[in-house]
């Protein structure tokens, strides 16, 4: 099989099992408000859209690189480490998690596992999948897509954080204070 199947099985797989574990969550006790997720939405799905233009067939400028075969393979692993992580963290977190933005009964901050590592775990998996997925690719649409993706989960994040230390309090703050946002061992 070639690297290029295998990003794309990884993508599905990852896609396909993370939408059927929404339905493993508890119910969700306030949420933030459409506005603001519509924002971070609309930026990722554009960027997706860019992301996923398929990276065969291009020529002259519009593909910048094409990776040799031992880069590709790597880029794989990265993915499957990227996915892996952020399944790490989505299991540790169990029914605290939501697709949105939201607070369940009995909302608490979660330190331990990935969450020790980084405030976003999910988000950082995410992160170095798209990244090595843009790095596999090598054209204008796959970088593109990936700096809108990266710039969707980011504003994502900040608005977690703001509901977050909102609905948490201190307790949030003091677990920022310590653990970096989305890159493990920065400076929080």
């Amino acid at each position: 099989m070639r690297p290029g199947t295998v990003i794309v099985l990884l993508w599905l797989i990852w896609v396909v099992s993370w939408a059927a574990a929404a339905f493993w969550a508890d119910p969700v006790a306030k949420r933030a408000d459409l506005g603001s997720e519509m924002r971070y939405r609309m930026v990722m799905v554009f960027g997706a859209v860019l992301f996923l233009l398929p990276a065969h067939n291009y020529y002259g400028r519009l593909r910048l690189w094409v990776p040799d075969l031992a880069v590709a393979w790597i880029c794989v692993v990265l993915i499957a480490v990227g996915f892996g992580f952020s399944w790490w963290a989505r299991l540790h977190l169990g029914r605290l998690w939501s697709g949105n933005v939201t607070a369940k009964a009995g909302h608490r901050v979660v330190d331990s596992g990935p969450y020790s590592l980084v405030r976003h775990p999910i988000y950082t998996g995410l992160l170095l999948a798209i990244l090595a997925t843009m790095a596999a690719k090598g054209t204008v649409w796959g970088i593109a897509g990936a700096l809108l993706l990266i710039i969707g989960i980011v504003m994502k994040a900040k608005l977690e954080e703001r509901f977050l230390r909102g609905e948490l309090g201190t307790a949030y703050d003091d677990y920022a204070r310590r653990v970096p946002m989305l890159v493990p061992f920065a400076p929080a």
